[in-house]
């Protein structure tokens, strides 16, 4: 299968490399817009899926090197935390109550999933939303997307717009902890068909929790080639990062007595390097029709210490261990769209292989390596059609994966096949108001870390059998009816849902052996809502309001019980005021409380969270301060309970500062 995808990729890409050739020797010098990059899986307002876009105007305003997950909270039914407390390093987020290996994450529809554990992981691209000219967010299983499941949800980010006005911007920012950003990053435009785009940053923390520091850098770099009928794109982007270790929640006793506590040693420490590459191609064979095309490439190595015995609460020094990694991950995807004035048509196909060693190390001494593979394939048709004031959308996906594994274990590969079916229809009332409503399902196999129940190295039981904890597929039937109102100062958008579960893999408070999240399967679960994204500008104010109520439930046997970490209530306010040249900007945060165990009886308390930035603007001048928990909030944002019921939490940063001050020329 591997030896198959590969030609595929190889012969796709001489096809097209054959195409734009035939288009140099045809046509003169014309400039084209990168727009026309069409990326297929985006929604539309016409679309009958709930989202919401972030535009580049908002990554700019509030970006300062923080982790993506911090700024998506800020949207509808997320939840976010940091292992180090304060907003760089390692953070994770919640989507409905859902954890991000259900969250599909793309780069101009490329998957960023790591396809074993389907994480997303922005810490090793750090700075990455300098990079990013817009977010699209999508809630439920929305449109059918290239590699993990869109199962929560999708996070599709876009890469720089080449067309943008030539420019050159240095910035610098320093904050609490000694947090330190640097950046400098240029933009040609386009020149003579051509255009390039480079940005490097280096991202440095203490952290707030004591020795979990963050020291990272990344570079992104963009081309772009122009004809009159296709359009070339190269993506480079790779980052190394070296940590402290804090993803140990801490005792409640160790809080009370200092709050910087650290579970982890300060041995402990990680380091990796990834980068990808990808290579875009966009023609035009016609007036009616396009076909978009891409080869992309991801390379991971690293590894992290960890202490056992601080670990299992043994006081008895110990070697480090160290569990390593190196993952290659090669794929491709094209889709074809044909376009008339009601009609509107897209198919496309995508393929991928994947493996990663993985070695286990103690002073030096190999105890073990393994290698997982992981292959798939995709295709999906999707069709929208308009009549009069209806447009009708339906969208079909198959979806083939497969995963083995190679060690001293014997293991039989395991296979999923998945069909996905979605459709909806969205009627205009008017030119400003549409009503939607969409039914769709979705399936999602386990993660490496369910099927091993949290083992890095797969043991094997008496009889030399590998111990699989669970290797059954999850799925859910998704409903979203929603209505978009939009007036010259007043946008809406309100949404209700429900998601009915079959074999639900949920997280169950605690962490495995290699640090991992454990997981149990349920039969019967489901989670519903109501959701709501409303801005309205009034003269130099603009106030936006991002909301979200979820009522989720677990059925096992004759019990019924809440997830763990799903809040019932979630609201943002936003309050800007712009005048001239200042900027000025406070947002308040409240979040209910959720549980941190299956049984229900820990539970994080409701906290509300005060930040307020303040910008002033001169000719090429930006200078911003940051203010966030003003009110010195002291709160908690995940935890979870140990095996003697002990409560543990992940302590997150009282009143910070941070400066930032950008030069564009």
């Amino acid at each position: 299968m591997k030896k198959n995808l590969t030609a595929t990729a190889v012969s796709l890409l001489f096809s097209l490399l054959t195409q734009a050739q035939d288009t140099l020797t045809q046509h003169a010098d014309s400039t084209r817009h990168l727009e026309e990059i069409v990326i297929n899986y985006r929604a539309t307002p016409t679309t009958p899926v709930t989202f919401l876009n972030i535009d580049k105007k908002t990554l700019q305003e509030k970006n300062i090197g923080q982790e993506p997950s911090f700024l998506l909270s800020e949207t509808p039914a997320i939840t976010v935390y940091s292992d180090a407390g304060n907003q760089q390093g390692y953070s994770y987020y919640r989507l409905r109550g859902m954890d991000q290996t259900r969250i599909n994450t793309t780069l101009d529809g490329m998957p960023l999933n790591e396809p074993e554990d389907q994480g997303a992981y922005f810490s090793n691209y750090p700075d990455i939303l300098n990079s990013v000219s817009r977010i699209q967010l999508q809630r439920g299983v929305g449109t059918s997307k290239n590699g993990a499941a869109s199962y929560a949800g999708s996070v599709q980010l876009f890469s720089p717009n080449l067309s943008d006005t030539a420019s050159r911007t240095l910035g610098v920012g320093y904050g609490s902890y000694n947090s330190l950003r640097v950046f400098g990053e240029y933009n040609s435009g386009i020149k003579n068909r051509k255009a390039l785009y480079v940005r490097a940053s280096e991202v440095y923390t203490d952290g707030y929790k004591r020795h979990a520091f963050n020291n990272s850098q990344s570079v992104f770099i963009s081309s772009g080639l122009f004809y009159n009928k296709s359009t070339w794109k190269l993506n480079v982007m790779a980052g190394h990062q070296q940590n402290g270790m804090a993803w140990l929640p801490v005792a409640d006793s160790l809080i009370a007595k200092d709050r910087r506590s650290n579970a982890n040693t300060k041995a402990e420490k990680d380091e990796f390097f990834q980068g990808l590459v990808q290579l875009q191609h966009n023609w035009q064979p016609g007036i009616h029709s396009t076909l978009t095309s891409s080869v992309y490439y991801t390379y991971l190595k690293g590894g992290y210490d960890f202490d056992v015995n601080n670990f299992i609460n043994e006081t008895t020094p110990a070697p480090l261990f160290n569990y390593g990694f190196r993952s290659h991950f090669t794929g491709f995807f094209s889709n074809y769209t044909l376009q008339y004035n009601r009609f509107k048509w897209t198919s496309g196909v995508h393929g991928n292989v994947y493996n990663r060693q993985h070695t286990g190390t103690e002073q030096s001494v190999v105890l073990y390596q393994n290698k997982g593979f992981k292959n798939e394939v995709s295709a999906f048709s999707k069709i929208e059609y308009y009549l009069h004031r209806f447009s009708f959308y339906a969208d079909l996906q198959y979806r083939y994966a497969i995963f083995n594994y190679k060690s001293s274990v014997a293991f039989t590969p395991i296979h999923w096949q998945f069909i996905n079916p979605k459709a909806g229809v969205n009627f205009a009332v008017n030119s400003r108001t549409n009503i939607y409503y969409s039914l769709g399902r979705t399936g999602r196999e386990p993660t490496r870390n369910d099927i091993f129940g949290g083992n890095d190295d797969l043991p094997a039981d008496s009889t030399g059998k590998p111990v699989i904890v669970n290797h059954d597929p999850e799925s859910v039937l998704d409903h979203e009816l929603g209505i978009r109102w939009q007036r010259e100062r007043l946008n809406v958008q309100l949404n209700a849902y429900y998601m009915d579960f079959q074999n639900e893999i949920v997280l169950n408070g605690q962490l495995g052996p290699n640090g991992l999240l454990l997981t149990n399967k349920v039969n019967k679960s489901f989670r519903t809502g109501l959701e709501l994204s409303a801005s309205c500008q009034l003269h130099a104010f603009r106030f936006t309001n991002n909301s979200s109520f979820n009522y989720s439930r677990i059925k096992e046997a004759s019990t019924t019980f809440h997830p763990v970490l799903t809040p019932a209530l979630m609201v943002n306010q936003e309050v800007a005021y712009a005048h001239a040249r200042w900027l000025l900007g406070v947002t308040g945060r409240y979040q209910g409380a959720s549980y941190i165990d299956f049984a229900n009886t820990a539970t994080i308390k409701g906290y509300v969270l005060t930040n307020a930035r303040l910008q002033y603007s001169l000719s090429r001048y930006t200078i911003s301060l940051f203010v966030n928990n003003l009110t010195n909030a002291r709160y908690y944002n995940n935890g979870s309970v140990g095996a003697d019921g002990t409560r543990k939490y992940f302590v997150q940063a009282p009143r910070n500062i941070y400066v930032a001050f950008k030069y564009s020329f």
